[in-house]
């Protein structure tokens, strides 16, 4: 088979392997994005693998599979995101914070407000409020539509009254 069609497939089994997951059936999913890396591994399929198997509380294994994207595309910011969200699920929030700065300095990442709401979270937990708010600021500032952080924000700032 010629890469052209591997690579073609590949696509076909990300797009089925997304429909499956949005719709909320993960196990197919998860068989999907393995299928599609079989024919034409990328940094996003692996970083959607991942996602889908957070999902089941798989998060090592999920960690695994966005260091599989970050050594595709270096560049690309999700799976940096993504490890440290789930390290946040594993109450690890001083590995978080190099992931989500890592996030913050990829090339190839339009939603850098996420891992600064991340960064935010993770600072109110440790009680660094003020640090916290500025995060919470700078996901705002980046996109003011972002509601888990403007909640967050107007909760601390409440909180601190």
């Amino acid at each position: 088979m010629i890469d052209k069609e591997k690579e073609n497939l590949a696509f076909e089994y990300f797009e089925k392997a997304y429909r499956l997951h949005i719709s909320g059936k993960i196990q197919e999913a998860i068989k999907a994005y393995r299928k599609s890396l079989e024919y034409y591994p990328t940094a996003k399929t692996h970083a959607h693998l991942g996602w889908a198997l957070s999902l089941e509380k798989r998060y090592e294994e999920a960690i695994e599979e966005c260091k599989f994207a970050i050594e595709l595309d270096p560049d690309y910011g999700n799976p940096y995101n993504d490890i440290g969200t789930y390290l946040i699920a594993l109450n690890k929030y001083d590995e978080a914070v190099y992931w989500l700065q890592k996030a913050l300095e990829a090339r190839n990442y339009s939603t850098q407000y996420i891992p600064l709401y991340h960064l935010g979270k993770i600072y109110e937990m440790k009680g660094s409020f003020f640090t916290a708010l500025k995060y919470y600021s700078d996901a705002l500032e980046q996109n003011s539509d972002f509601e888990p952080a403007k909640t967050a924000y107007y909760k601390l700032v409440a909180m601190m009254n």
